[in-house]
């Protein structure tokens, strides 16, 4: 009932200043200029409601997972836009500017003075140019710690001017209890600001951990583990993930996102599993032991924790195999009675990590380019390989946890769907998106 629950407060949030308008009432008007206003109205309620869907708050994040939590902070925050762009073609004419003693009751809506509109201007072009290097921000070669940067502060910027506009050029935000009502829900979603960018980090400031060892598992990936320094350690579950800062202040944004691969059972330590990729990762060996780290977590709901399954599969491509790893630890750890099945896809022989442990399990190995006396799976983890290694009634009654490139978990995803598994019983986070 947890998402259920997320919805109808979201939707109760983003409407509550369109039904407190309605109430505060005024004089009849055309359709089309109320719903203007309705469309404006509804357009920077949603913008505020996006400060907390930034994926940072766990019991929103946790409980609907963040896949889900980011795929409808794209959605509305695209919906907002489109609101946002046609609410003030809607008005139509209205007469030209300064006080308008013919209208004591504001009843035209729109002021024409440039001073109450420039806000409004100012937010119309920056919210499309923010959203917009949102969706291309892959393609513009910055680094995360940049971009996040950008798009926190255009947010509070566009926030604060739909904040000016809507209390000085709008028909119902003039009103008192409508202003009120706006500063409130402004404040919420700049202190949700404050407290990502300095509650959380004064938080991990005195939960520090320490660079224990980095291992080479392949030519290009990496295990790293970190110890608590002086308190004790994470509460996790097995397949979540951290945001990790490694050799900066608790303030800097120079983190990224990792997979725990060790289990919970296994003590205090956590271990990494990284593959070489941006300016961070190519450096990972070259990291000395004992260097400083936070860790903001843990995020995700890709654990079977709990869960009523008599089997679970882990379906993994490349590095993806990590939180799957510490599924499997933890199982074996906790003698989970469930069986478990790892199908475990790479491009190269080379490229298969922690092979020595995953060979004491149920568990197949794909190559895409094998060598020439590789005599096990070879392509792509696919519909006919599913169905060689499924029954039925595993399709059914089976928890399939999926981590890999995007391409691979939607066609799995598909093909679990038309096998007739229930969605509930498919866990997958994506981080990749358009």
């Amino acid at each position: 009932m947890k998402p259920v629950l997320l919805i109808t407060v979201y939707l109760g949030a983003v409407t509550l200043p369109l039904v407190a308008s309605w109430i505060v009432g005024g004089p009849p008007r055309p359709f089309h200029q109320e719903l203007a206003s309705g469309l404006g109205i509804l357009a920077f309620s949603m913008i505020l409601a996006e400060f907390i869907l930034s994926g940072r708050f766990k019991s929103i994040s946790n409980g609907i997972g963040m896949d889900v939590t980011m795929r409808f902070h794209q959605v509305m925050a695209r919906t907002a836009l489109g609101f946002a762009l046609v609410h003030p073609f809607l008005f139509g004419g209205s007469p030209a500017g300064g006080d308008r003693p013919w209208d004591p009751t504001r009843q035209l809506t729109l002021t024409t003075d440039f001073s109450d509109l420039a806000s409004g201007i100012a937010a119309f072009l920056l919210l499309p140019c923010l959203i917009l290097l949102a969706i291309g921000r892959t393609r513009l070669n910055q680094t995360h710690e940049t971009w996040r940067l950008i798009h926190g502060l255009g947010a509070l910027v566009i926030a604060a001017l739909l904040l000016h506009h809507t209390v000085y050029a709008g028909r119902y935000g003039s009103q008192p209890v409508m202003t009120g009502l706006w500063v409130a829900m402004t404040a919420v979603a700049a202190g949700s600001l404050l407290y990502v960018y300095l509650i959380v980090p004064l938080r991990q400031r005195s939960r520090p951990w320490r660079l224990a060892s980095v291992t080479r598992l392949t030519p290009k990936q990496w295990e790293m583990t970190l110890t608590p320094d002086g308190h004790p350690g994470l509460d996790f579950k097995a397949g979540q993930f951290v945001w990790l800062n490694l050799g900066h202040s608790a303030f800097s944004m120079r983190e990224n996102p990792f997979s725990i691969c060790s289990a919970p059972a296994a003590g205090p330590s956590v271990s990494f599993m990284i593959k070489e990729l941006g300016d961070f990762t190519r450096t990972i060996g070259q990291i000395e032991p004992g260097t400083p780290a936070y860790l903001d977590g843990p995020y995700g709901s890709l654990t079977v924790q709990g869960r009523p399954e008599p089997g679970v599969a882990l379906i993994a491509g490349g590095v993806g195999i990590a939180p799957l790893l510490s599924i499997l630890r933890q199982m074996r750890l906790t003698d989970d009675p469930r069986k478990a099945r790892v199908i475990y896809g790479n491009r190269a022989l080379d490229q298969i990590a922690h092979r020595e442990e995953l060979d004491g399990q149920d568990v197949t190995y794909v190559l895409s380019e094998p060598p020439d006396d590789w005599a096990a799976e070879t392509g792509l983890i696919d519909a006919p390989l599913l169905d060689r290694l499924f029954t039925p009634e595993e399709f059914n009654t089976w928890v399939f946890v999926i981590c890999g490139p995007p391409a691979m978990m939607d066609g799995v995803e598909d093909h679990l769907l038309k096998r007739g598994t229930p969605s509930h019983r498919i866990l997958l986070e994506r981080f990749d998106y358009e």
